[in-house]
């Protein structure tokens, strides 16, 4: 199944983009394509929305630990979405902050989100990290449930859980999650959490999906040599990977060129032998952190 979605913006048609929905564990169905807003300024962010959604994004990614969910309301309130049909045809995601990990102070911390995104309800609610240190996982999944129950979150997920800290989740809650969010580009597959996770019907979603650009000059011109073929672009190439591997991603920009090409990849397949060139790639270099070690205070 796949969304027909339309930008809008004065003075210009944009293209329909069909953006394929991923179908969760939970029944619900969530956009493929979204935009991400990590390290984006409070300030800049509701700009950056509203583009994306004039654009035809229909997934916007925020988390209490990015300092801007004020700024997406904000966009969201601008492009007329905050409420009613618009509201109901976009995938809403926050995070809870690692600090806030706990039944009461979960939901104290949602209601503070909730009042700053300005809407009823998102539509993914996560655990950031799992911090194995200090875990504090089945709590806050007790939080969850009751936040779902109310109607005001419509799916559970996680960031960066590996394998261990989803079975340990499993095992105190009796529920795996429907979605886990974590690091992801050809130069950092992560194989067996991906197996993992596939096995157990969680959707693997990718935040960095270039790693945060570094991996467009990966596979020694190779994707230069794939994008050239198609007449796209390497980071176009790169996110159709994804695509095809099934992967829910969340690709950032606050250009709206760039915005707009991270849409536009569902007019073109990569060969069986491209793709396998790309899945070559792998290495044991990762972007971001390690998430037995890190924290989002």
């Amino acid at each position: 199944m796949a969304r027909q979605t339309a930008g809008r913006h004065p003075g210009k048609v944009w293209t329909m983009t069909a953006v394929p929905d991923i179908q969760l564990s939970d029944g619900n169905r969530i956009p493929q394509v979204g935009l991400g807003v990590l390290r984006i300024d409070d300030d800049q962010t509701a700009g950056v929305v509203r583009s994306a959604l004039e654009l035809g994004y229909r997934h916007i990614d925020t988390a209490a630990g990015y300092l801007n969910e004020g700024g997406v309301g904000r966009g969201l309130k601008a492009f007329g979405c905050q409420s009613g049909p618009e509201r109901a045809n976009l995938w809403l995601t926050t995070k809870l902050r690692d600090s806030e990990q706990g039944y009461d102070s979960a939901l104290r911390a949602f209601d503070r989100q909730l009042a700053l995104l300005g809407t009823d309800y998102v539509d993914m609610y996560m655990i950031h990290w799992p911090t194995p240190f200090d875990w504090r996982a089945d709590q806050v999944w007790r939080a969850f449930h009751r936040l779902r129950d109310e109607g005001r979150v419509r799916t559970l997920g996680v960031c960066n859980f590996l394998p261990e800290h989803l079975e340990r989740l499993h095992r105190e809650t009796g529920e795996y999650p429907a979605v886990d969010q974590i690091e992801l580009h050809p130069s950092w597959q992560q194989r067996t959490v991906t197996a993992f996770c596939k096995e157990h019907g969680i959707a693997v979603q990718a935040y960095s999906p270039l790693a945060r650009g570094a991996d467009l000059t990966a596979g020694g011109g190779r994707l230069e040599q794939i994008a050239q073929a198609h007449g796209v672009t390497p980071a176009q190439v790169v996110l159709r990977w994804h695509i095809e591997n099934g992967t829910i991603i969340i690709p950032k920009s606050v250009h709206r060129e760039r915005q707009a090409e991270n849409l536009d990849l569902f007019g073109f397949s990569l060969t069986p032998e491209e793709h396998a060139a790309i899945d070559a790639m792998d290495s044991p270099v990762r972007a971001g952190h390690d998430p037995m070690t890190y924290a989002y205070a």
